[in-house]
């Protein structure tokens, strides 16, 4: 298959597609990934790739891991670099496959700066994110005149008590929250949102293995949420707050047990 347009490549130099695989189902791919993954020689795949979309490379495409999860990394960010300039510099068609989008809380820019400074073709296609693949479908809008002007995306890490967050700016009204893993930090999360003035009642939903066929909302006000919470585990979760959860109709304001599709 020949390269895409606009990207020259040689014997000499590979190319580098980063491709957002989406959060799971390969129907939530672009027609673009679809195309760029069908002309991968090597994979850098990471965890949360979906096995829907991991059954679309091509046989012959050799596959490297380098998967990232709490605490547990296979490889550090600077030898994934090295691999994917490593054989794009052997001349192969490589695609860094990501979960969700590359550019959300993915390393994408990481991964672009180095590209460029070995100087290796590089391109980026979009993927459906985390966020709004997994609001979508638990039935919460992310923005909506009414009830929510702006979305703010932050990673659950950064709620750690070592993080020097504005909460007081986070718990104002208008505004839908979404923390990506986020259920390892609910408890703490919650706490400090409701000590800078977030009302307790706050709709607040824990979505995990959204838009996949295991997906589980649990979704109430935030109080009982954080009482509530799923322990955490190995399946990705988002916490999302803010007054659109309520328009879910997963949402019951009386502590629901988890809603299975």
């Amino acid at each position: 298959m020949p390269p895409a347009p606009g990207f020259q490549r040689d014997a000499r130099h590979g190319i580098v597609y980063i491709v957002g695989a989406g959060p799971g189902p390969a129907d939530l791919l672009s027609l673009r990934a679809l195309d760029r993954i069908q002309r991968a020689e090597v994979v850098v795949h990471d965890r949360l790739v979906g096995d829907e979309v991991m059954a679309l490379l091509p046989q012959a495409a050799q596959r490297i891991y380098v998967g990232k999860a709490s605490g547990r990394h296979v490889m550090p960010q600077e030898q994934i670099h090295a691999v994917l300039v490593e054989h794009a510099r052997a001349g192969r068609c490589v695609v860094r496959l990501k979960g969700g989008d590359p550019h959300i809380f993915g390393r994408g820019g990481e991964e672009v700066q180095a590209m460029q400074a070995a100087g290796i073709a590089c391109e980026v296609v979009p993927g459906i994110s985390a966020a709004n693949g997994c609001a979508a479908v638990a039935g919460i809008p992310l923005t909506h005149r009414d009830l929510a002007r702006t979305c703010t995306l932050l990673p659950g890490h950064l709620a750690d008590r070592s993080a020097d967050l504005d909460w007081a700016s986070l718990a104002r009204p208008g505004q839908t929250l979404v923390f990506y893993m986020g259920v390892e930090r609910v408890a703490h999360i919650a706490t400090q949102l409701m000590a800078h003035g977030m009302p307790e009642q706050t709709p607040a939903a824990i979505v995990r293995d959204g838009t996949r066929a295991t997906e589980e909302v649990l979704a109430t006000g935030l109080a009982a949420l954080a009482h509530m919470a799923p322990a955490h585990g190995p399946r990705p979760g988002l916490l999302i707050v803010g007054q659109t959860v309520g328009l879910s109709p997963h949402y019951r304001t009386t502590g629901p047990s988890p809603v299975r599709r």
